[in-house]
């Protein structure tokens, strides 16, 4: 599979429907004779904000290397957890089940997410079985799953639960940074209690020990990045939070890569190159 070499078509589906409307997708499918891996890309915004437009560089960075990527909106805010992660798994679901229309690679398929989509997309890639996320039925009684064969986090919100008391330790303490901002009132509003930062937590399933798929991963991490990479002190982990997921990752007998960048320009090429060629080793 050549780099940046191949042109490429844009379209967008509505994949699912709530009571208060659909859920789109948009997607960048590369011009050519067969098919495809395919790449879906979950958006950030502290699990209130951000919309599909927002992973443009990364999408297309992808597109171009000849892989199928599926941005996704999906149900965030007040509508509250487990709401995104239905939507992540029925959108694999409704991918792989129109694999062969689309020209996509059901057997070869990536979750790829960006802060909070970071954490959304590797939730759901352990937990493709999970009864509540996979509450919806799959289109037409196709026999398809939401496992995935490879995750690729940037910046991940990798323990919501650690964040948040991280945030709020900062405003008690008076005179917190900028970045700081509503973020404990964006936790409140998605997640409603620290029993769901607890439950949905990627990092508390490792040491906790529950059964998890662990396909290969790669963690992308912005350096000095106070609002993703920092110490939980109540952990008893020397060293951040990345460090500590890796560690449990591995632990747990999963394959991961941590890859340090300058969080000064760790969007667009710095982040999205190291996310393209991961994708090769792992699904082309």
């Amino acid at each position: 599979m050549s780099v940046q070499s191949c042109d490429y078509t844009v379209a967008d589906f509505a994949y699912i429907e709530h009571a208060d409307g659909p859920q789109r997708l948009r997607l960048f499918m590369p011009v050519v004779a067969h098919a495809v891996p395919l790449v879906v890309d979950v958006h950030g915004g502290a699990w209130c904000n951000g919309d599909l437009k927002d992973c443009e560089s990364r999408d297309l960075a992808l597109a171009r290397a000849g892989f199928a990527v599926a941005a996704l909106n999906f149900r965030h805010a007040g509508q509250g957890y487990p709401s995104s992660l239905v939507d992540i798994n029925y959108a694999v679901r409704w991918l792989k089940a129109h694999a062969g229309k689309l020209g996509l690679r059901a057997d070869k398929v990536g979750l790829s997410g960006q802060s909070s989509g970071g954490h959304l997309a590797m939730l759901a890639a352990m937990r493709p079985d999970d009864p509540r996320y996979a509450a919806v039925a799959s289109p037409d009684g196709a026999a398809v799953d939401a496992s995935v064969q490879a995750v690729v986090m940037q910046w991940p919100v990798i323990n919501p639960l650690s964040r948040y008391r991280n945030v709020l330790r900062l405003r008690q303490a008076g005179t917190p940074p900028s970045w700081v901002g509503d973020l404990p009132e964006r936790h409140d509003l998605y997640w409603k209690t620290t029993a769901a930062m607890e439950e949905g937590n990627p990092m508390l399933i490792l040491e906790r020990g529950e059964k998890a798929a662990l396909p290969p991963a790669l963690w992308i991490q912005g350096r000095p990045d106070p609002v993703h990479d920092y110490r939980d002190p109540e952990a008893g982990f020397d060293g951040n939070e990345p460090e500590r997921f890796v560690a449990a990752y591995r632990r747990a007998g999963g394959m991961i890569d941590l890859l340090s960048i300058d969080n000064a320009t760790r969007a667009g090429a710095a982040s999205d190159l190291p996310t393209v060629a991961f994708f090769q080793r792992h699904l082309a």
